[in-house]
């Protein structure tokens, strides 16, 4: 028997999201071989759906996930033109 585990979060950072968007959907992009299913949409806000059969694998990409929308918002207001 094979359990999955999921989760889904959704990011709404105003008139930033699309550009974390951006920012973070390339690394997505650019990791086919990730072993976690990872789907990153936009519609106004991010939608992040990570499925694993191992939970701490749902953990890992969800922390590093987390971290890259973190350090893209945190760069974008860095630099308040």
């Amino acid at each position: 028997m094979t359990l999955n585990f999921s989760a889904e979060i959704i990011i709404d950072a105003k008139d930033k999201t699309k550009a974390i968007y951006d920012s973070v959907n390339v690394d997505n992009e650019f990791y086919p071989e990730n072993p976690v299913n990872t789907e990153i949409k936009f519609n106004k806000k991010i939608t992040l759906l990570i499925e694993s059969e191992h939970l701490p694998h749902l953990r890992a990409n969800l922390n590093s996930t987390l971290r890259l929308v973190q350090a893209s918002y945190d760069s974008i207001e860095s630099v308040k033109i």
